[in-house]
């Protein structure tokens, strides 16, 4: 009850703190980051602390977990800047890492290697630097790790196949180049992938189709060439899946019919030929298709979802007619 005591924060050496629902009240010292340089943990939620979040708390570079909540802050919160410190690697019993949208810079250090016990990794919307450190592959425990929207290059490591506790993969929004490794494949359990808006390239492998309870499936703004895989035919539970902004060529496979969940698909900015297979109109869960600006041709089928898709779905191909509900003329499509 009452401030939270200055005296603590004489403490130079302090690594944790917990003070969680003890009717605290007050403001927090203006200086809290700046003397306590070795702060891993802070537990300040469930008081009655008011005033603003000190600015200085960004100074804290070790702090890795922080719990402000339940109590009566007002203003902006601080962003934890700079690098993440290779002293993370000492707290081996986290089991949960979240920081995103912080303004990291840096590398991801090797030490993340010792959170043997990590279950969910998130580093997103960063600006961390270099290549995804293999070091990650020896968190065997984790189901969840979101690497998005930074700046990291490179390849994608084979090892990441060997985590097969993996559920939810983000990668997206990097500079990932080469293959999507085939190793991957061994993520049978994957519920969410996402790759997309890299420079990965090379042909989709054959063991997407081993993603078989996956229900977001995202490779789209890449350089990915060659044919969709057949092997697609075993995606009964997927729900969203972009293909969109690459080189794909061949025909959109007729199996894409036995994915009786789908309610997205976008295969739009790619060189697919051939036909629309008529397959496509038993999926009475699509609500969304956009398959324009490819090289598609013949009859646009009109059975099942396709009586609700306008012309935007079919925009910009070689030679596509069908007469649409909500457009009562013949289109055709010439490039």
């Amino acid at each position: 009850m009452g401030a939270v005591p200055t005296s603590i924060f004489n403490i130079s050496s302090l690594q944790g703190m917990s003070l969680t629902r003890n009717n605290l009240s007050g403001n927090l010292l203006s200086s809290i980051g700046l003397w306590l340089p070795n702060l891993n943990v802070l537990y300040l939620g469930g008081n009655n602390l008011i005033g603003i979040i000190p600015e200085s708390i960004s100074n804290a570079s070790k702090l890795t977990s922080l719990d402000l909540g339940n109590n009566a802050f007002t203003g902006s919160i601080p962003k934890l800047l700079g690098n993440i410190p290779s002293e993370i690697g000492n707290i081996s019993n986290l089991v949960i890492l979240t920081l995103p949208q912080n303004g990291l810079i840096g590398f991801i250090p090797s030490t993340i290697k010792l959170l043997g016990k990590l279950r969910i990794l998130d580093l997103s919307k960063n600006r961390l630097q270099g290549s995804i450190p293999n070091d990650v592959c020896q968190l065997k425990n984790m189901g969840d790790l979101r690497l998005n929207q930074n700046e990291l290059f490179g390849l994608i490591h084979e090892c990441l196949g060997n985590i097969t506790s993996l559920r939810y993969l983000y990668l997206n929004s990097n500079k990932l180049t080469f293959a999507i490794p085939t190793r991957l494949g061994n993520l049978k359990d994957i519920l969410e992938i996402n790759l997309s808006s890299n420079s990965l390239n090379g042909n989709l492998p054959p063991q997407l189709g081993s993603f078989k309870v996956a229900t977001l499936i995202d490779f789209s703004m890449n350089q990915f060439t060659g044919k969709i895989p057949s092997t697609i035919i075993g995606l009964q539970n997927l729900v969203t899946l972009s293909l969109a902004h690459n080189k794909l060529q061949g025909s959109i496979p007729d199996s894409f019919g036995s994915m009786v969940s789908l309610e997205f698909l976008d295969l739009s900015y790619n060189d697919l030929s051939d036909v629309i297979p008529k397959s496509l109109e038993t999926l009475s869960h699509l609500s969304y298709l956009n398959i324009s600006f490819n090289k598609l041709r013949g009859q646009i089928p009109n059975g099942g979802p396709f009586a609700n898709f306008t012309i935007q779905s079919f925009m910009s191909n070689e030679a596509l007619c069908e007469e649409i509900k909500l457009h009562p003329m013949l289109i055709s499509y010439q490039q």
